[in-house]
């Protein structure tokens, strides 16, 4: 089975798209480590945002025809200001920054090298862009959280292969509901980076 990774650059294409690529979201954050309990409709608003955003890139993995996982960057500088504000607080030229924000793939299409492919997708987005620094956040869960599956994949060995690193004290906080809660509650977020 092999999967086609392709940015998608025209609007009417993205747009063709953001109903498989909502629902992608839904699917692959509803397991660990988001636990994310989220509707189609706040799905759809969102990634419409993010790619009227100047300068986005999206990414799919497509499977004879069907998109079974995505991935989106975009200068930072163009970020909500809660994504700004950790790199600004410490005095990072966020002009200078590419943030990756999901990277979302089905299951069984994982450990074929797509992850990869959108890392080197988005790489090649944020140097055509001029930034000289890529970021991302993951959610930080504590190692005895009782949804916590026993074949949990941890990620941070492959991000360092890529050349990522956390940074010691560049944390944020972003709220939504888990799929175990009545509400949405706040999930600590540490920033990775890498020089390009």
């Amino acid at each position: 089975m092999k999967a086609v990774i392709r940015t998608l650059t025209q609007a009417a294409e993205r747009q063709t798209a953001l109903p498989a690529l909502a629902s992608l979201r839904i699917e692959v954050f509803r397991e660990w480590p988001y636990l994310y309990d989220g509707t189609e409709g706040y799905e759809a608003d969102y990634l419409t945002e993010f790619m009227a955003e100047a300068g986005s890139v999206l990414v799919v993995a497509e499977v004879d025809g069907a998109i079974v996982g995505a991935a989106t960057a975009s200068p930072m500088a163009g970020q909500k200001a809660e994504f700004r504000a950790p790199f600004e607080q410490r005095g990072f030229d966020t002009g200078s920054l590419f943030y990756f924000g999901e990277s979302v793939l089905k299951g069984g299409f994982r450990g074929l090298g797509i992850g990869h492919g959108f890392f080197d997708a988005r790489e090649a987005a944020a140097r055509a862009a001029g930034a000289s620094v890529a970021t991302f956040c993951a959610v930080v869960r504590p190692q005895d959280h009782p949804l916590r599956p026993d074949s949990a994949r941890d990620l941070h060995p492959f991000w360092r292969a890529r050349g990522y690193a956390p940074v010691d004290g560049l944390t944020g906080s972003f709220d939504w509901k888990d799929i175990d809660q009545p509400g949405e509650t706040a999930h600590p977020m540490q920033f990775w980076m890498r020089n390009l």
